[in-house]
């Protein structure tokens, strides 16, 4: 990838906004970028599951996991999943799990920590929706840029 965040927001100071520096690296790849598509849903990654089995080509999955630190939302059978769509990353706020694999997937994945236990799966969550993140709004349709120093969103793309 071409661009850096550092560079997104010197050139685009007024059109970009960064959110909080909460997440940690898990996938393969640092540098990610994309069309972001929402999902809000607490402990239960059905829904997870369900949108990385579509088409993910050129997108991002912004999951507002609300903050859970008490069971993973994205594991390694997720992340296979989520490369064999085409999905560029996921930003999550929430935690994963087997981060020895997922750091060997070509994919980005950006969370709050790792965990072991599984989430339920009770088909719970809504999709497409505008969120709260990381002290930032995101909504579907925008585009999210992740690499070493930061993800940042903005309206329309930018690199």
């Amino acid at each position: 990838m071409k661009y850096a965040t550092t560079d997104l927001c010197d050139t685009f100071e007024n059109e970009v906004h960064v959110l909080d520096p909460i997440f940690q690296s898990y996938g393969g790849h640092a540098r990610f970028h994309g069309q972001i598509v929402t999902l809000k849903l607490f402990e239960d990654n059905s829904l997870v599951r369900q949108t990385l089995g579509e088409n993910g080509q050129g997108k991002v999955l912004v999951v507002d996991g609300g903050g859970s630190r008490r069971c993973a939302l994205l594991g390694d059978q997720l992340g296979e999943l989520a490369v064999k769509n085409g999905w560029a990353g996921l930003v999550i706020d929430g935690c994963v799990r087997d981060s020895a694999a997922l750091g060997q997937l070509p994919l980005g994945v950006k969370a709050l920590a790792t965990h072991p236990r599984k989430s339920v799966k009770l088909g719970s969550g809504q999709k497409d929706l505008p969120v709260r993140i990381a002290g930032c709004d995101i909504a579907p349709g925008q585009w999210l840029y992740a690499d070493e120093d930061g993800v940042i969103v903005a309206e329309r793309e930018r690199a």
